[in-house]
């Protein structure tokens, strides 16, 4: 059984062995993401071009999707790596600290405008919020507070401001850079890090272009500003991903889960690709089977309709790399069994559409979830076609036919779609349909007699805007 929902998951150190990475693409892995917050670029190089090639050697369309680091605020480092903050204790910030001079009393942070977002009362939470502190004043770039959640501090840890409000840009110095690099690396999938609005996607989809990027944007809501601005950036971005690592810390725990239900339906509802991510599996980077509540998490992203879930240290840095890509697929796999995916046809039902093509692929969509369908086939340029249909929830599976190795590679992180090669050589009707079950009888995707859905465009039998649909029955070949 295919699952439909897709896997992304980070290379690192643990996924570095060619042996190790080849299994994690026959576990499931469908998108490899290289977080440019760890490695340089001869890291990211060798692992682009690994990935690359043992997808090869599975003769899969794996997508590649490239991570900036993003203006995470962090503190410095100490004199002697770490401290222990006591309750009720006081301790400073300040930007203009050394870089390894910070002890007991106070710590450099690596944000030289941090002073000037601040004042009395403010709640400041590092290390993922393990340790609270609120902010007593703040005299130049030195701010005051008091320890009201204590604990170890080490190197390096991040800083959010409990609501959001820092004024940190969505791009760094260290960020123009390696979206050059990502476009040199030919990259299917680009993640902006601490979006605060559209305009931040539109800067990073700019200069990706300029570089001669051709992947799509994914915007990574991780901040307070994001959610207050979520129109805009859903508007402005090809793909959503729910990054609930600095979101939880900022607007609280509490509200994390249905913050995530929202994102999940409202990206959907605007045709666009939605990724959950952080912690989902966090267990496996040091045990070989996910704990029972991992495994709810999963299932209820799956369950309202996320397109892919991540992994992040279980597969970069993890004990158990390949299992942890086997465990998610498997519990993708129940998630989908249940009735709520299926035949769901409230998506968009009272609008109008101003494009053929998306008007074609609701009405494909309307006549599967309706008749004893087995498959729809897409001949698309783009997956644009393909995107549209898998929008709407439905158990079955859409097959992108594609020359373009470009578009399989982003077409696969699509909920329910799977990419095919598929050359054109003959544009006659009866043997276009033809080549095409000869195509998918080959792979064992469709059998004999099967009902299936056919889209099309009328240039040479893809070029142009789909804007044809077809009830075929598959017939023998040969």
């Amino acid at each position: 059984m295919q699952k439909r929902t897709k896997i992304v998951a980070t290379l690192g150190p643990a996924s570095d062995d060619t042996n190790t990475l080849r299994k994690m693409i026959e576990a499931g892995l469908d998108v490899a993401r290289l977080n440019f917050s760890h490695g340089n670029e001869a890291d990211h190089r060798a692992r682009a071009e690994a990935l690359r090639s043992a997808a090869a050697k599975c003769k899969r369309d794996i997508g590649l999707m490239g991570d900036l680091q993003g203006p995470k605020i962090r503190i410095k480092r100490f004199e002697r790596g770490s401290v222990v903050l006591n309750d009720g204790g006081k301790f400073f910030l300040d930007s203009t600290l050394g870089l390894e001079d910070g002890t007991q009393e106070g710590v450099g942070v690596a944000l030289d405008t941090l002073h000037t977002d601040l004042s009395g009362g403010d709640i400041l939470l590092l290390n993922d919020g393990l340790i609270t502190l609120e902010v007593d004043r703040v005299d130049g770039t030195r701010i005051h507070t008091t320890v009201v959640n204590g604990g170890i501090l080490s190197d390096h840890k991040g800083i959010n401001r409990k609501g959001g409000g820092l004024s940190a840009s969505a791009l760094t110095d260290i960020d123009r850079a390696n979206i050059k690099l990502a476009a040199e690396l030919k990259m299917d999938f680009l993640a902006v890090s601490f979006v605060r609005s559209g305009d931040d996607v539109e800067e990073a989809r700019r200069l990706f272009r300029e570089a001669g990027g051709k992947g799509v944007i994914v915007a990574k809501v991780e901040r307070t500003e994001a959610v207050e601005h979520i129109d805009s950036i859903i508007e402005a971005a090809d793909v959503v991903m729910v990054a609930r690592g600095d979101l939880g810390v900022e607007m609280g725990y509490a509200e994390l889960t249905g913050i995530q239900k929202k994102l999940i339906q409202m990206t959907r509802s605007k045709n666009k690709i939605v990724i959950t991510a952080t912690q989902m599996m966090e267990s496996m980077i040091q045990n070989p089977i996910p704990t029972r509540a991992e495994v709810s998490d999963v299932a209820n992203a799956v369950i309202d309709g996320t397109d892919a879930v991540m992994l992040s240290g279980e597969t970069a840095v993890g004990a158990y790399p390949v299992d942890a890509i086997k465990a998610m697929s498997s519990v993708c796999i129940g998630a989908e069994k249940y009735p709520v995916q299926a035949g769901y046809m409230g998506h968009r039902s009272d609008d109008k559409f101003e494009l053929v093509d998306e008007a074609i692929a609701m009405a494909v969509m309307y006549t599967a979830n309706h008749m004893d369908v087995k498959a729809i086939i897409a001949l698309t340029e783009s997956g644009s076609t393909s995107r549209w249909m898998s929008r709407v929830r439905s158990d079955i599976p859409i097959y992108a036919l594609t020359p373009y190795p470009a578009t399989s590679r982003r077409v696969i992180l699509y909920r329910g779609v799977y990419p095919v090669h598929f050359e054109i050589h003959e544009t006659e009707r009866d043997r276009l349909y033809a080549n095409i079950f000869e195509t998918l009888l080959s792979e064992g995707l469709v059998e004999v007699d099967d009902l299936v859905i056919f889209t099309k465009g009328d240039l040479k039998g893809i070029s142009g805007s789909t804007n044809a649909m077809k009830i075929l029955e598959v017939k023998a070949q040969g």
